[in-house]
């Protein structure tokens, strides 16, 4: 159950001969309505690549038919004619459509500064546009992987309706969002103004809040697409709750399947004297690569959290800062607490704990440990 699990929605996924080996790597999904609504959340990096932009100007609109996706080429750093070709991909997917470029949305993954291989992908946009149906959400998943080794989808049900959703990212993952092309859909009935509140609100606490190796691309997109199918017009809130729960779980997916991890790091910050603190703390333990190195050996170093703790801005005393790991608190009032030998470091899941005993704010920052198969695997990504 994936972005064509929502009533209106069509999906593909085919092997347009971007990629070499014969994989899947494009994928269209298209809203049927009878609404088009529609809005994205996208990269905060100022070196934006062509589909972004051109995304943006769509999303400008509120409205959205159909998303053509490809993953093996991220067409950014790839001056004017990258935009044409995303402007070429659009009018074809729109012409096969009958419908406007301006309603077709683009998003790339995949090596930075190489142009695509056109001919392939318009050719890829036909054969996708021709395998459109209510079956195809699992081929497009599986289309828009790079490195990912699994495809990420999830769904949840509301009251009369549905939200599904995809996401792809392996690494480069880093606020804002992550290294990811994310579509969401439902059938619920709703404006794009109401999208776009619900979509900000999801995307705040859950993808901005993944932090794998500090590196921020220039393709992150989320798109949420609302095709009215169902005729029901929910409790914004319930259906907020659904929206981000569908991306907490992709999230989630997303971090386990980071590349070369073997650990999955939660770092919860408590008792702090305002949520931005909260996640400047979390984010700078995040970013720590020698409490990530510990982290991987196992070691419950818990010097390293107060080292990354102290480079912020954050209100705390130095004495009064406390850290468990795995629910042990091994740092009590900035020294030494329990003993470290009872934090048990063999699950894939390890939970950091920072409390700044500086007031009663909180926030979770999710992170992976760094391995020397993260290194490999990023040496060699275009060689």
């Amino acid at each position: 159950m994936s972005v064509t699990a929502p009533l209106g929605f069509r999906a593909a996924g085919v092997a347009a001969g971007i990629k070499q080996g014969g994989a899947r790597d494009l994928a269209v999904v298209v809203n049927d309505g009878p609404s088009r609504a529609a809005a994205g959340v996208f990269t905060a990096n100022r070196v934006k690549a062509a589909p972004v932009l051109w995304s943006q100007q769509v999303l400008a609109g509120g409205r959205v038919r159909a998303v053509v996706l490809n993953s093996g080429g991220a067409n950014a750093c790839t001056g004017p004619e990258g935009f044409q070709d995303t402007h070429a991909t659009a009018e074809k997917a729109a012409g096969l459509l009958l419908d406007s470029a301006g309603e077709i949305a683009v998003c790339s993954t995949g090596l930075i500064g190489e142009r695509l291989p056109m001919e392939e992908l318009l050719n890829g946009v036909e054969t996708a546009a021709g395998q459109l149906s209510r079956d195809g959400g699992l081929a497009a998943a599986d289309a828009i992987r790079t490195t990912d080794t699994v495809s990420k989808i999830s769904f949840r049900r509301g009251e009369g309706y549905m939200v599904g959703g995809m996401a792809k990212g392996a690494g480069m993952l880093a606020p804002a969002l992550a290294t990811m092309l994310c579509v969401i859909t439902t059938d619920a009935d709703l404006t794009s103004d109401e999208l776009d509140a619900v979509l900000r609100g999801a995307t705040a606490t859950t993808f901005d809040r993944l932090d794998a190796d500090g590196c921020m691309s220039t393709n992150d997109t989320v798109l949420l697409l609302a095709s009215g199918a169902s005729g029901v017009k929910p409790d914004l809130a319930e259906f907020e709750e659904k929206v981000t729960e569908v991306c907490a779980d992709l999230a989630r997916q997303l971090l386990v399947d980071a590349e070369g991890a073997s650990k999955a790091i939660a770092i919860e910050v408590v008792g702090a004297a305002s949520e931005r603190d909260a996640v400047t703390v979390g984010r700078a333990v995040a970013r720590s690569n020698l409490l990530k190195c510990a982290i991987h050996g196992e070691d419950p170093n818990w010097g390293r959290v107060l080292s990354a703790v102290g480079t912020t801005e954050a209100a705390f005393e130095p004495d009064r800062l406390n850290v468990a790991i795995n629910g042990i608190w091994i740092c009590r009032g900035g020294a030494v607490g329990d003993d470290r030998s009872k934090v048990d470091m063999r699950p894939r899941d390890v939970t950091i704990t920072v409390d700044l005993s500086a007031g009663a704010a909180s926030a979770t920052v999710h992170t992976t440990d760094l391995t020397a198969d993260y290194v490999h695997e990023n040496s060699a990504y275009s060689s």
